[in-house]
This record gives structure tokens, C-alpha cells and sequence, in this order.
């Protein structure tokens, strides 16, 4: 995930983890998904659970993660992020504020910013410092309460304008897909998509590149 993107970056996936999971068996899962295909980055997004769970999690999923040259951002919490060797930080409108996640982590972190379906949150984020910003949801997604469900074409608007990385987030799957890479998508957010495939995250994975490559071509001739 670059700071400053270059000129027409392709589109990759942003694996976000369930808000529950058993650590070991998921650190398979996860391993599997990663060796099945173009991964850019993985958000650990833990929910009701204590910050010691959080801490184990990232310690037992961050090796395998880097290991595999991919970036490892923690969810809402900065001072996790900091504490367990995380590349960023993933922040909520109503979590940590930029200035203090920048502040924790410091200049070299990536910082990206959920900006639902407004374009002032995004051009705001982005002359703040954040890295990427996050728009969504596009589609109904059982995962979260989505507070914006922006158009397509908001990521076509912001391909034009700005200068971070957009991700898409909310009910993706290798079926919806194909119309956000077409529309300027940078990133791919996806949960249930991947951990929840009949045939198993690799094959989420795999799926989802193909859908992604074959957009882009037609991306690319438009």
C-alpha cells in the first residue's frame, strides 16, 4: 500500500478478519488464503473480546502475515498497533483521531481513515496525512451497521481528484466485484466473502484475483 500511489495502481485485495475466531485454526485459514493469490494487506478486526486477546492474535497472525511480504494493520486501536509491531492502523470516524494514531505510530505507518459515503470525510482525510481512505458500504453486508452506502461512481469521482488509495468495503464478493475495480477501486476490502466460501478461503482468494485481473483489463480500455 503505497503513500503516494503511482499512475493507474492495479486493484488488489484487503483481507479483513472475522470479529471472532479461534487462533490457531484461523491462522491456517489465513495462510491458506495468503498463498492462494495477490493479497495486499490484512486488517486484524477483533470485536467483544479483551485487549489480551487482540495482543495474542496479532502476535500469532503478524509473522505469518509479513512473512508472505504483505501488510498487517490493526483495527480502531493505535496503541495495540504500536504495542504488537503492526504496519498501521485502520480508524472509524468515531475511534482514535488521526493526530493521535500519526503521534503513536509515527511517520512511517499507514494510517487509513473509513470515510463512508462522504466526499468531504475523504478529501478531508486526505490533506489531514491518512494513506488510504475507505468508502462503503457498497452493498448489504451482515459483518456491520453500515452508517453510508455510497455509489460506485463515488470511486470513479475520487480516482479523478485524489491523491491516496481508495478502498471499497461492504458485501463484496467475486459476483459485485467487477463493477468497483471498474469504477477506480484501489483495494478491495473483504470479510465473509473469503472466510465464509463454501469451498474455502484459497479458493475466496483465487476467485476474487480473477474477477479483479479481468476487470481491470476492461478498466484498462476505457
Amino acid at each position: 500500500m503505497n503513500k503516494t500511489p503511482p499512475q493507474n495502481p492495479p486493484c488488489r485485495l484487503y483481507l479483513v478478519t472475522p470479529p471472532r475466531f479461534e487462533i490457531d485454526a484461523f491462522a491456517d485459514a489465513l495462510s491458506e488464503a495468503l498463498d492462494a493469490g495477490d493479497v495486499a494487506c490484512v486488517q486484524l478486526r477483533l470485536k467483544g473480546v479483551d485487549d489480551d486477546e487482540i495482543r495474542r492474535a496479532a502476535e500469532r497472525l503478524r509473522p505469518l502475515v509479513h512473512d508472505r511480504d504483505v501488510a498487517f494493520l490493526m483495527n480502531d486501536r493505535p496503541d495495540l498497533a504500536l504495542e504488537t509491531g503492526c504496519d498501521g492502523v485502520h480508524i472509524g470516524q468515531d475511534d482514535s483521531s488521526y493526530a493521535k494514531a500519526r503521534g503513536l505510530l509515527g511517520t512511517d505507518a499507514f494510517i487509513g481513515m473509513t470515510c463512508h459515503d462522504s466526499r468531504d470525510l475523504a478529501i478531508n482525510a486526505a490533506e489531514t496525512g491518512a494513506n488510504y481512505i475507505a468508502f462503503g458500504a457498497f452493498f448489504p453486508t451482515a459483518t456491520k451497521e453500515a452508517k453510508g452506502h455510497p455509489d460506485p461512481e463515488i470511486l470513479t469521482w475520487w480516482r479523478e481528484i485524489g491523491n491516496i488509495q481508495a478502498v471499497a468495503i461492504g458485501g463484496i464478493t467475486a459476483a459485485n466485484a467487477p463493477q468497483l475495480v471498474r469504477a477506480g477501486a484501489d483495494f478491495l476490502a473483504v470479510l465473509s466473502a473469503v472466510w465464509d466460501h463454501g469451498e474455502g478461503p484459497a479458493k475466496a482468494v483465487r476467485e476474487l484475483n480473477a474477477v479483479i485481473e479481468a476487470a481491470l483489463e476492461e478498466r484498462g480500455a476505457n
